[in-house]
């Protein structure tokens, strides 16, 4: 399989990052990889077809994830027909790009869309990865398993909705890593009008009901093809415990994962949501679980795998890129 790995940027790529993991795991397997980021990308002026300037991915013995992905930087870049590959994996994270570069940030989604055309087998699907990138494809699934919600830009609205649910957590629709997520008790917040500004600047807001359990943290689950993503009977999931006082769980703002089992709860939400995610097309996803509510789906470029492999020590990555080589050898089914 040749399969090539769609990043922001490829010198800024991180070798703890699951991108890394998963590009050694396709390698490993025996697969021709590539990096390519998203300004590496030339359409030909006579047919049209795709090329990029792309970084080859080798596996030495005795590599570790750091030196893996500093060859693969320091290797010149070589130029390939993008139509003729068999796989794309969208890793590219279009929030980022959307504060830094805006001219990069919606070109992962429409390359993957030209390429799927050309009947390349793209994952997550484009043609539904630019709605589920926001956090409104929540609301999209069953109601029994979300927390109630308001998105808006009205900072009256959301005042509103403090009073009548009382604690909840507003941030922004677009967002990542945790920035400019607030904790509201109620309408009489002292500082609820300097928050809402603060998520306001970033565009819409989503105000989610605060559920029961939340101040323990979050869990992450991994689903591949909806379905909970397990190796050796471990499953691909943990638990995000917040540092001190600070309500959000996520690893970039001091978080530590702490194993987690499955039970019932989480099995009900998967359940709920795999038919659906199934149909988008969203092949590898994380969604991120307080009780019987999910709060997030994660559907471009999730991350945390590295918490995988030394809560559980297994590596779930071969897993995924066996699943990625079925579904581009199923043909009829390449994308979907």
């Amino acid at each position: 399989m040749k399969v090539a790995f769609f990043v922001n940027d490829v010198p800024a790529e991180v070798d703890e990052y699951a991108t890394t993991r998963l590009a050694r795991a396709a390698v490993q397997g025996g697969h021709q990889v590539w990096y390519v980021g998203v300004g590496d990308v030339e359409a030909g002026p006579a047919d049209g077809e795709l090329t990029a300037r792309a970084h080859a991915a080798e596996f030495e013995q005795g590599d570790t994830l750091a030196t893996f992905m500093e060859r693969v930087k320091e290797r010149d870049a070589e130029r390939i027909a993008t139509d003729d590959l068999d796989a794309v994996f969208l890793r590219n994270e279009s929030i980022d790009d959307l504060r830094e570069r805006s001219w990069a940030s919606p070109l992962g989604v429409v390359f993957g869309q030209m390429l799927k055309e050309r009947g390349v087998t793209v994952v997550n699907d484009p043609a539904c990865l630019g709605r589920a990138t926001s956090k409104l494809y929540l609301e999209e699934f069953p109601a029994k398993i979300r927390p109630r919600s308001l998105v808006t830009r009205d900072p009256e609205a959301i005042e509103r909705f403090a009073a009548e649910v009382g604690h909840c957590v507003v941030k922004p629709l677009y967002g990542s890593k945790g920035r400019n997520v607030f904790m509201i008790e109620d309408e009489d917040e002292a500082n609820l009008a300097q928050m809402t500004e603060a998520v306001l600047e970033d565009g819409y807001a989503i105000a989610q009901e605060f559920v029961d359990g939340g101040a323990d943290g979050d869990a992450r689950i991994f689903l591949l093809e909806g379905k909970l993503l397990e190796c050796d009977g471990k499953p691909a999931a943990f638990r995000r415990v917040p540092t001190g006082n600070d309500p959000r769980a996520n690893i970039s703002t001091g978080g530590h994962p702490v194993p987690l089992e499955i039970g019932d709860a989480e099995r009900g939400i998967i359940e709920a949501m795999s038919e659906k995610l199934v149909a988008d097309g969203m092949f590898f996803v994380g969604i991120d679980v307080i009780g019987s509510k999910v709060v997030e789906i994660n559907a471009e470029s999730p991350g945390g795998l590295q918490a995988i492999e030394r809560l559980y020590d297994v590596d779930v990555c071969p897993t995924v890129i066996d699943a990625l080589e079925r579904r581009t050898s199923a043909g009829g089914v390449r994308s979907t």
